[in-house]
Order: structure tokens, then C-alpha cells, then sequence
């Protein structure tokens, strides 16, 4: 297994996908790294060299901000909004949906599972 930014890469897919299991690596930015370190996009991880593994670790680490590093930068504006008590920063302490969704019905991922009212059953 490649190891690449702290995360082990699966090794029997190419390199384009792999490259997405890094938090902060999308489709997108897999295929910039592909073009910049000129690795064709069908070969998979378990056929790239020690220095192709390198270059593509070289790069994640000088152009991009991934893992630990960006879920704290993420941590830190979330906490920043909560401080100011702002819109979003409350809604963020509630757990509400911060982006104008509805709240009426729906909105389960933020409020967690529904709790039975007392008293509603006839």
C-alpha cells in the first residue's frame, strides 16, 4: 500500500481514484496532480515507482492543503462563525442546516432521528 499524506492509498486502483480516498482531493485536483507529475491517468498505484509515489507525495504536500490540516482550518472558521454569533454561527451551536434549507419537515442529517411527541397518537 502507498502511503501518501498519512493515508494509505488502495493499491489495485488508478492512481486518479486513489488519490480521492486523501480528505481534500476530489476527481478535480487528482487530475491536476496526475498532469503535474505527468503520470498517465489508467495506471493504476501498484504499478508507479518509489519516485513517481514521491513526486505525487512532493506535490500534495507543496500545493495543497489536505487532511489533518484542512479539516482544522474547517474547525477553525466554523468556531470563528460560532464566537461572532452570527446567522450561520448560531445555527452552527443549534445544529440546524446552516444554508437556508427548510427545517419545517426534513433536515434529519442536522437535527439527528425524529422524537415521538407525547400525547400525539389518536
Amino acid at each position: 500500500m502507498a502511503r501518501i499524506a498519512g493515508v494509505n492509498i488502495p493499491t489495485n486502483k488508478r492512481v486518479e481514484i486513489a488519490l480521492c480516498y486523501i480528505h481534500g482531493i476530489g476527481s478535480t485536483k487528482a487530475k491536476e496532480i496526475c498532469a503535474k507529475v505527468s503520470i498517465p491517468p489508467e495506471r493504476r498505484v501498484n504499478e508507479l515507482s518509489d519516485a513517481e509515489v514521491l513526486q505525487i507525495r512532493e506535490t500534495i504536500d507543496r500545493d495543497y492543503m489536505v487532511e489533518g490540516d484542512l479539516r482544522r482550518d474547517v474547525a477553525m472558521n466554523i468556531k470563528r462563525l460560532m464566537d461572532l454569533g452570527c446567522y450561520r454561527g448560531l445555527r452552527h451551536r443549534r445544529g440546524l442546516p446552516v444554508r437556508g434549507q427548510r427545517t419545517h419537515t426534513n433536515a434529519r442529517t442536522r437535527k439527528g432521528p425524529a422524537r415521538a411527541i407525547a400525547g400525539k397518537k389518536k
